[in-house]
């Protein structure tokens, strides 16, 4: 009966190890001032995939070094100038190493914002700037996007085109730093909002989406918000595996 009970348990554990995921991904998320409530559906869409773990960090301990043992930083929507502004010029400095190392990097509308080379508060990671900086309170509400065949594939989403919700990210085009990685557009807009003043005819056409290396890390920042939007539950886990290959 021993025998037979410690034979179950050996099984039991074999099973469990099976399950278990060969390595873990382990993501740092921004929740500090600029950060909105949105970076609570960013986790919701990324708890439940067995390989991530997640830990939300403050700027000072971004500031510590605490990015150290992680594999991606997420910055979320909110504000752009006061996340960069709270994480500070060492803070910053911190992100710009961890990425520069290998860390991945992904921004989603303020955190895009924050990764361009663009602003004093910019990270300067993703060779971008930000078309009619002026008008950044454009509107919000859902626009049209279209994805490059290859962003498809890696973004895990079937369709060329499709909605997403909106909340003044980024209009992103190419930079013009020669010291930074290639501009790579995954998304275009294909409709736009021109509320608030905001001019026609600017937004269509400038990159919702875009990816770029950051020394020996890789870079990929969203204007609007998939973690906003149903289904696109998957695209968010996709990104996060596209950052932490090698």
């Amino acid at each position: 009966m021993l025998r037979f009970t410690l034979f179950l348990v050996l099984i039991a554990c074999s099973i469990a190890q099976a399950q278990e995921p060969a390595s873990h991904v382990r993501i740092a998320i921004y929740d500090d001032t600029g950060a909105s409530r949105s970076r609570e559906d960013v986790i919701k869409r990324l708890i439940d995939v067995p390989e991530f773990r997640i830990d939300r960090l403050k700027a000072t301990d971004i500031r510590a070094g605490k990015l150290k043992g992680y594999d991606i930083l997420i910055q979320p929507g909110g504000s752009g100038g006061e996340q960069g502004k709270t994480l500070g010029e060492d803070g910053r400095e911190q992100i710009r190493s961890f990425v520069r190392d290998g860390g991945g990097y992904v921004g989603i509308c303020a955190g895009a914002y924050l990764a361009t080379n663009d602003y004093s508060w910019s990270l300067h990671i993703l060779n971008a700037k930000v078309i009619d900086k002026k008008h950044w309170a454009r509107g919000v509400g859902e626009v049209e996007l279209s994805l490059t065949a290859e962003a498809r594939k890696r973004l895990k989403h079937p369709n060329e085109r499709f909605e997403i919700h909106y909340h003044q990210g980024p209009l992103l085009a190419p930079g013009d730093d020669d010291k930074l990685g290639k501009f790579e557009p995954w998304g275009i807009f294909e409709s736009e909002i021109a509320k608030n003043g905001a001019p026609e005819g600017v937004m269509i056409g400038t990159a919702a989406i875009a990816s770029g290396r950051f020394g020996k890390g890789r870079v990929l920042c969203f204007s609007p918000h998939p973690e906003l939007t149903p289904g696109l539950e998957k695209m968010l886990p996709a990104a996060m595996f596209w950052v932490v290959e090698k």
